[in-house]
């Protein structure tokens, strides 16, 4: 069997691409804004603030809670989410990582 082309990639840099691949979409855009504005929710909360079906917004919510975006708890018949403080805090330190490279870069470089 031969290797997958990820393997050719570090740890760190095949967990970043699948949380920017997990952000890809406005709709999870749209669930992380709204998370960001809540303690926590319920699925249910979700569905009444946007405008896709109760299914869509399951699979948005599967694919952000694969990725460990956000995390999910089960109350009774419902599921409460809320954000992974983790996941953001790799995404931060990425993004803070580029943005001193640039602060140090000489304005004209390309």
């Amino acid at each position: 069997m031969g290797t997958s082309k990820t393997d050719a990639f570090t740890d760190d840099q095949n967990k970043l691409a699948q949380l920017a691949k997990a952000l890809g979409h406005p709709a999870r855009v749209a669930i992380i804004d709204f998370l960001l504005k809540q303690q926590s929710c319920m699925c249910k909360d979700i569905v009444d603030e946007l405008p896709l079906a109760q299914a869509t917004i399951s699979q948005h919510l599967r694919e952000l809670k694969n990725t460990g975006l956000i995390q999910g708890t089960i109350e009774g018949n419902a599921v409460c989410y809320c954000l992974n403080p983790i996941a953001f805090e790799q995404i931060q330190a990425y993004c803070q990582a580029i943005t001193q490279h640039l602060e140090r870069l000489n304005k004209d470089c390309c």
